[in-house]
């Protein structure tokens, strides 16, 4: 399979992923107390949607970041960019989940908050798989030294361990635990992917 049509297929399912999000978000209509009312009422979804929303934008665009470092793609390649793909997906239902139980508190909102980050979590392990398969099968464009690859091991690898205490978290706090999410994804908003790597000059010295 080439590059391209391998991104064409990444792109359309990230683009109807990040559409599902939307779903969630209509209000009651009239007869429900007051539009205002009702978008207080509504608060949960907005703010999971913000963070969803970012998250998934922020996967698209450091999976085109690392796709463009790609030499080759082979079959393995593929069922790793499939298995990121199936949680990305999944992102929407966790979302919907912890929107409808965050509100109302209690055993069912830590659930919902912990069913999130664990999806998050899976996400990650499935990302990290797919930026260390081809710097290990030597398919970049261009190689990755390896002092450079642990640091964006590490670098990368940060939002796996914010994952996992967004787990934790949730049976403390579901809603800091969207919070931390939310700060997960800021982070992220720098590229963290390994093709960033070769571009400083420290490390053609």
């Amino acid at each position: 399979m080439s590059r391209g049509r391998l991104e064409a297929f990444s792109d359309g399912v990230f683009a109807v992923a990040i559409t599902l999000l939307a779903l969630n978000l209509a209000v009651a209509g009239p007869g429900h107390g007051s539009l205002a009312h009702q978008l207080g009422v509504r608060w949960p979804s907005f703010a999971a949607y913000a963070v969803s929303f970012t998250t998934i934008g922020i996967i698209w665009v450091n999976h085109h970041a690392l796709f463009k470092n790609f030499a080759a793609v082979d079959r393995v390649l593929v069922f790793l960019n499939l298995a990121l793909l199936f949680f990305v997906v999944v992102i929407p239902f966790a979302t919907a989940t912890l929107a409808t139980y965050l509100r109302g508190g209690g055993r069912d909102a830590e659930l919902a908050a912990a069913i999130y980050g664990l999806v998050l979590v899976a996400m990650s392990v499935a990302f990290i798989a797919l930026f260390a398969y081809p710097i290990r099968r030597g398919l970049l464009v261009e190689p990755i030294p390896p002092e450079a690859e642990r640091a964006a091991v590490l670098r990368f690898g940060i939002g796996l361990a914010g994952y996992v205490v967004v787990i934790g978290v949730a049976f403390v706090s579901p809603v800091a635990a969207l919070a931390l999410t939310g700060l997960i994804a800021v982070y992220y908003i720098v590229d963290q992917t390994p093709t960033s790597v070769p571009s400083t000059p420290e490390l053609h010295r």
